[in-house]
C-alpha cells in the first residue's frame, strides 16, 4: 500500500460495530420503555426461526493491559464474583419475564474484562442459571474470552462440557519489551499450554486476538509473533490495529508516551507484512482485520455471505437479537440499541430497583435501518448494492459522489447498481463506510472521538 495513500486516508473514524455509532445515538427520545418495544419486536419475529444471541459481560481483571479500551475492574478479590453472577441472573429473569415464550439460545458468548477471572465452579452457576429459563438451538455456538495466564485445564473442561466449543485468547504481541509497555507479561508457553489444552478437550474453532501498532512494537515483533503463531495453528486470527484514545480512556492507556507508537506509513507496513505472512500460511483475509483457515466456519461465511458483525465483532451465524447482560454491556434488536449502566455499583442498584438496567441507547430510524445494511454489507462481504429498491436512500447520489476520490485511487469500483471494493481498497474499509455516514456527515464533531482509520 503506497505511503501516499496511507497518509492521505489516516484519520479518525469509526470501527463501524454499529451503525450509528455510540457517540451519534440519539439520547435525548431514548427511555427504557422504547427499548423493550424494540426487543419484544424483535424476539417475537425471529426467536423461533433463528433464535436470540447472549453477551454476557464479566468485568473484572486482576491487572491492567495499557492497551484496553474495555470496561473493566481491577481487582484481586475473587469475594466479587458470586454477587456478580447472581445480578447478572437477576438482569436475564428480568428479561425473561418479559418474553411471550421460552428464549432459544442460538449464541452466547463471554467477554471481559477476564471471564476466566471467575472459578470454573461460578461459570457453570452462571451459564446453568442462563440455560434453566431457555432452550439451545440445535445449531448453536457458545464462546469464551480466555486470559492465558490465567485459564486452566479445569476451565477449559468446565465450559466445554457447558457446549462451549469456541475459545479466544488475547496474544497482543509476544515481544518482551511490547508487553512491558502495555504491562502485559505473557509467555509463549503459557499461550501454547492453553492452546493445546483446548485442542486435547476437542474445542472446534480457537482463536488468537493479535495486535500491531503497540508502542516500541518493531517490524521484527509482528514477524516473531506470527512466526510463533503458526506454530500452534490456531483456527482463526484477529490481527487488528491498536486503538488509541487515550482522551476516552484516560490513564489505561497512558502506560508509554505517544512517540512510543508506530506512525503512519510504518505501522501499516506492520499490518501489510503481518497479512502476507498469514496468507503465506494459509489464512484468508475475513472482513476487516480477521483471518481465518479454510477449515474454519468464519471462513465458509465469509464465502456463503453470511458473514454477520455487531458488538461481539464478527460472526459465522447471526440472530436478530442480541441481549447483552452484564456492567456496560450493549444489546441490539436490529431496530434498536441499549447499553447497560456502566459501574458495577449504578448496574447493582438498578437490579435491586428490579428495572432492566439500561441507561442510553437509540431507536433507529428508518433511514438508519437502511444505512446500517450497506455498511454491514462493506464491512462482511466488501461489496453493498441498491438493486433492490429498499436500499435507496435520498442522500445516496451524494453518497456515491463523495467517492469519486477513491474511485481515482482505485479504492472502489462503482457500477450501475453495486459498489465493489478492491484488493488495495480493502484496507481502507472504515473510510468508506464513512461515506455512508450520514450522521457522521452531519454531526462532525468538534473534538477527536475514534481511533486512526490505518
Amino acid at each position: 500500500m503506497s505511503i501516499s495513500l496511507v497518509q492521505k486516508y489516516n484519520v479518525p473514524g469509526p470501527r463501524y460495530t454499529s451503525y450509528p455509532t455510540v457517540p451519534f445515538w440519539d439520547l435525548a427520545t431514548f427511555d427504557a420503555s422504547q427499548w423493550k418495544q424494540t426487543y419484544l419486536k424483535s424476539f417475537k419475529e425471529s426467536n423461533q426461526s433463528e433464535g436470540i444471541s447472549l453477551y454476557i459481560h464479566l468485568p473484572f481483571c486482576e491487572s491492567l493491559c495499557t492497551f484496553c479500551g474495555c470496561h473493566k475492574r481491577i481487582t484481586k478479590r475473587h469475594e466479587v464474583e458470586s454477587p456478580y453472577i447472581k445480578a447478572v441472573l437477576k438482569e436475564w429473569d428480568l428479561y425473561c419475564e418479559t418474553f411471550p415464550e421460552k428464549p432459544i439460545i442460538k449464541e452466547l458468548h463471554l467477554g471481559g474484562g477476564t471471564p476466566t477471572f471467575f472459578t470454573p465452579e461460578n461459570l457453570k452457576d452462571l451459564i446453568e442459571g442462563i440455560l434453566t429459563k431457555a432452550e439451545v438451538a440445535k445449531e448453536h455456538e457458545f464462546s469464551f474470552e480466555g486470559h492465558p495466564n490465567n485459564t486452566t485445564r479445569k476451565h477449559l473442561q468446565q465450559l466445554f462440557d457447558l457446549g462451549f466449543r469456541r475459545v479466544s485468547y488475547g496474544v497482543q504481541d509476544y515481544s518482551p519489551k511490547v508487553q512491558k509497555a502495555i504491562h502485559r507479561d505473557q509467555s509463549f508457553h503459557n499461550v501454547a499450554k492453553v492452546t493445546f489444552w483446548a485442542k486435547e478437550i476437542g474445542y472446534t474453532s480457537i482463536s488468537h486476538d493479535l495486535i500491531y501498532g503497540l508502542p516500541f512494537q518493531t517490524l521484527e515483533d509482528v514477524i516473531d509473533t506470527i512466526e510463533k503463531t503458526k506454530s500452534l495453528s490456531p483456527d482463526r486470527l484477529a490481527f487488528y490495529s491498536y486503538a488509541h484514545v487515550p482522551w476516552i480512556k484516560g490513564n489505561g492507556q497512558r502506560g508509554f508516551n505517544d512517540e512510543d507508537l508506530p506512525k503512519d506509513d510504518t505501522k501499516r507496513t506492520l499490518y501489510e507484512t503481518g497479512k502476507k505472512l498469514l496468507e503465506n500460511n494459509g489464512y484468508h483475509e475475513i472482513g476487516m482485520d480477521h483471518f481465518a483457515l479454510a477449515t474454519d466456519s468464519m471462513y465458509q461465511a465469509f464465502n456463503e455471505k453470511k458473514l454477520h458483525r455487531n458488538f461481539m465483532g464478527y460472526s459465522s451465524s447471526k440472530t436478530q437479537l442480541m441481549i447483552g447482560l452484564g456492567a456496560s454491556s450493549i444489546s441490539d434488536s436490529w431496530y434498536g440499541f441499549a447499553q447497560n449502566e456502566k459501574s458495577i455499583e449504578d448496574y447493582y442498584a438498578r437490579l435491586q430497583k428490579n428495572e432492566i438496567p439500561v441507561f442510553k441507547g437509540h431507536i433507529l430510524t428508518p433511514e438508519d435501518l437502511i444505512i446500517r445494511r450497506h455498511i454491514l454489507n462493506l464491512m462482511c462481504h466488501f461489496e453493498t448494492s441498491w438493486v433492490d429498491a429498499s436500499l435507496y436512500f435520498p442522500e445516496l447520489p451524494n453518497t456515491l459522489a463523495q467517492l469519486s476520490e477513491m474511485v481515482l485511487d482505485e479504492l472502489v469500483e462503482i457500477k450501475e447498481n453495486k459498489l465493489l471494493l478492491t484488493e488495495k481498497g480493502k484496507g481502507f474499509v472504515r473510510n468508506i463506510c464513512m461515506a455512508f455516514d450520514l450522521h457522521l456527515k452531519h454531526h462532525t464533531p468538534q473534538t477527536q472521538l475514534f481511533s486512526m482509520t490505518v
